[in-house]
């Protein structure tokens, strides 16, 4: 799970706890910040606005460093959204990260924001996705075909899972847990 400060909040929380409980390890990685380190989360909410406001969040501790993994390691990877996927797109890592494992065809799950990630890695040509609706141009941009679809709602692509905010995460959840072992929840 790669994740950064103000990542949104549940985003973060709900998959962590949710992985976990289905009997999967979960590595919460952050470049630059290792092993023992928080990030500060950012709970975003819908209050009238033009888009949507932000408040603090929790602090969630990380429980591996980004500067140990190794993309072979893992059989699955989730992209938190919030903002932090904004300055994330910008680390060569991570982008090195998710292009292996879309080249590999192993599972990765992407909420809200963390599409923008895909796109700055450049594996977007020719898939269907969805996330936050400002993110769109982002996906089309990277040749990527942007679903609109309902916040409960999720979009599968082959080994890629999305969608557009927390709200999606019971489907969003099951469907890449399928990917990763199809044992658990059979």
């Amino acid at each position: 799970m790669i994740v950064g400060d103000f990542s949104e909040d549940y985003e973060v929380m709900v998959p962590s706890q949710a992985l976990e409980m289905a009997g999967l390890s979960v590595d919460a990685v952050c470049p630059g910040k290792r092993t023992g380190d928080t990030i500060k989360t950012a709970i975003h909410d819908f209050e009238g606005d033009q888009t949507y406001s932000e408040k603090p969040g929790h602090l969630f501790r990380l429980n591996a460093n980004f500067a140990f993994v190794e993309a072979d390691q893992y059989a699955g990877l989730y992209l938190a959204g919030g903002r932090a996927c904004e300055y994330l797109r910008l680390d060569s890592q991570i982008l090195a990260f998710v292009h292996a494992f879309m080249a590999a065809n192993r599972p990765v799950a992407a909420i809200c924001h963390g599409a923008q990630i895909l796109a700055a890695a450049d594996v977007l040509k020719g898939r269907r996705l969805t996330a936050y609706p400002a993110v769109a141009p982002e996906i089309r941009a990277a040749g990527g075909d942007y679903v609109a679809v309902e916040p409960e709602q999720t979009i599968i692509d082959g080994n890629l899972v999305t969608a557009p905010a927390w709200p999606g995460h019971p489907a969003l959840l099951r469907a890449f847990v399928r990917l990763v072992d199809p044992q658990i929840l059979t």
